[in-house]
């Protein structure tokens, strides 16, 4: 298979590696998943139940929730985070939770946001995320 690039813009600096899941609904972190686990919780969510822990979290639609920060970094010092997250629209919420992660000597997550065609092109593969490259891995 051959590796395939795209980029985006970094919304936070770094590299990580991890299989790619691209979710079908929206999601907030707030209420929508468990930093214990690391698996999705929404009752009505159709990945409800998958782990988000050690992936390229692809998320075309973040819903925004001030807590979602809080979430995020919660998931980060329990080792339960993504690896990565692709943002197909921009929430600087989360951005805040991986600062804050930064400042507390914490590894945080890169952040990328891409265009949604390049989210639905990716699904099922793995990739690596450098700052605001992407490529496919394998």
């Amino acid at each position: 298979m051959s590796s395939s690039r795209f980029s985006g813009r970094s919304l936070f600096p770094g590299a990580a590696e991890g299989p790619l899941l691209k979710l079908s609904a929206p999601l907030s972190f707030w209420g929508g998943v468990d930093p214990m686990t690391g698996r999705i919780i929404l009752g009505h969510h159709p990945e409800r139940g998958r782990s988000i822990a050690g992936t390229v979290l692809s998320l075309a639609e973040p819903i925004g929730s001030s807590s979602s920060s809080s979430v995020l970094l919660e998931l980060i010092h329990k080792g339960t985070a993504p690896a990565a997250i692709l943002l197909g629209e921009l929430d600087a919420i989360l951005i805040v939770g991986c600062l804050v992660a930064q400042e507390m000597g914490l590894q945080a997550p890169p952040v990328v946001l891409v265009d949604k065609p390049i989210l639905a092109g990716l699904a099922g593969t793995r990739v690596a995320v450098e700052d605001g490259n992407i490529r496919t891995v394998g």
